[in-house]
């Protein structure tokens, strides 16, 4: 009774685990850049995240021209983690049996208990090498046992970046640490296994939804992660976390702009690996941050890529007719994912004819129109391939959807709002006024 839609759960060959051939060992989804919830790889075209009923039941409900939007939904599988012989935890999804799995209804994971990580749960999801991320003006109050987990445990995992990740610090600054996931992914993936560890005396097996992996057609995913629109709490939402969330509105660009950045990573031709954000680092932003920070997603380290600007552009306009459209539909919380390859043709070619073009100015009989590299670059660049995906749905609401009280009219305007100023910005940018 597994009620996968179009996936063939079971994946087997070298995935598969000793404890049974129809598991599937799920690793850390490398370029997870933001969100709370950790993403796993299922495989090449597929990650998995633990399940939200009314974000399945959101995905379910897409009106059609959304779709091209969004990730696709390619229905549940059962997950558990198994020890090995080595004490190392691996988590394993299998086919979805009805009435087996874990019941998660509406309980994100944000709001679940917090507990401390073990050592041993830290084991298949430390780096030797991590960079250790905290939030601005907090101090860790496990600084120097966290140090030794990190310097005792291993990443063997089958799947990795053969480019490296770096943070920037909060003062702009390289760490001088670098790493085989995006940091935020790893941060998430820890918490992730410290949760399901310390429940499972109770909860053997979990929901976990399986969506399209929408940098699958990316060598070198440069990926922003947008939180979009003046509010994110949802309906249901406590006072409590309603003020909290309206807090953090306020004391960011979702209030001014409607749009924050949650996390980012881009791929630098000039030292050839990625520099990282997270969402502390967005939430700090003035409006001219924001921009300054969307000017740095865009650059390559050589260059700004401005080969981009028109087809994003063009995807966001698309967007937000869609949704424009779309009467009663709330997205809060959700957030906006844009994605560029860089690494694509264009940046080779571009990166060997200024390579030429140092070698001829070193030699003095070279013509001097040569010189400048004028005649070397291409005539008609590839065009560059972009895509722009909503994502992160447990807290948007429609007329009809599930019996919720609340209906809202027209279409969501603080998420419009969003891409209004985000359309805006890019324009700017595009025209050199930073």
């Amino acid at each position: 009774m597994c009620v996968c839609q179009t996936m063939e759960v079971g994946k087997y060959g070298k995935n598969a685990t000793k404890s049974g051939d129809r598991g599937v060992l799920l690793e850390p989804f490398i370029h997870q850049v933001g969100g709370h919830s950790s993403m796993m790889r299922y495989d090449d075209h597929t990650v998995c995240k633990p399940l939200i009923t009314r974000e399945q039941r959101f995905y379910e409900s897409l009106p059609p021209e959304m779709k091209e939007f969004t990730p696709e939904y390619k229905g549940v599988v059962s997950v558990c983690f198994e020890g090995d012989s080595d004490g190392y935890i691996n988590l394993v999804a299998y086919p979805y049996m009805e009435n087996e799995a874990l019941e998660q209804d509406d309980v994100p994971e944000r709001d679940q208990p917090r507990r401390k990580h073990s050592r041993r749960s830290l084991h298949r999801s430390s780096s030797g090498t991590e960079h250790k991320e905290e939030k601005p003006g907090l101090a860790s109050d496990s600084t120097e046992s966290s140090i030794q987990e990190a310097k005792s445990s291993r990443m063997d995992l089958h799947i990795h970046s053969d480019v490296p990740f770096q943070m920037l610090d909060g003062n702009s600054g390289l760490s001088s640490e670098k790493i085989s996931h995006n940091p935020w992914s790893l941060r998430c993936h820890k918490q992730q296994l410290s949760r399901m560890r310390s429940e499972s005396k109770e909860r053997k097996l979990y929901k976990f939804l399986l969506l399209e992996n929408v940098v699958h057609h990316f060598k070198f995913p440069c990926v922003l992660d947008l939180k979009m629109g003046t509010r994110q709490h949802g309906d249901d939402a406590s006072e409590e976390k309603a003020a909290r969330q309206m807090k953090k509105c306020e004391q960011s660009t979702s209030a001014t702009l409607g749009v924050r950045v949650c996390g980012m990573q881009v791929y630098q031709l000039n030292t050839g690996h990625y520099l990282c954000r997270n969402k502390y680092y967005g939430r700090g932003l003035s409006i001219e941050g924001f921009r300054n920070a969307l000017y740095q997603y865009l650059h390559n380290g050589i260059e700004l890529r401005k080969d981009l600007f028109e087809p994003v552009l063009a995807k966001l306009r698309s967007l937000k007719a869609v949704l424009e459209r779309q009467a009663s539909y709330r997205f809060y919380s959700s957030s906006l994912l844009i994605i560029y390859d860089g690494k694509d043709s264009r940046a080779e070619m571009f990166v060997e004819c200024h390579s030429e073009t140092r070698l001829k100015q070193m030699d003095s009989s070279v013509p001097e129109g040569l010189q400048d590299g004028g005649s070397l670059e291409p005539s008609s660049p590839p065009h560059p391939m972009v895509d722009v995906r909503m994502i992160d749905f447990a807290h948007s609401t429609f007329k009809g959807f599930r019996d919720d009280p609340t209906v809202h009219d027209g279409p969501d305007r603080g998420y419009v709002f969003g891409l209004e100023s985000l359309i805006n910005i890019m324009e700017q940018l595009r025209e050199g006024n930073q």
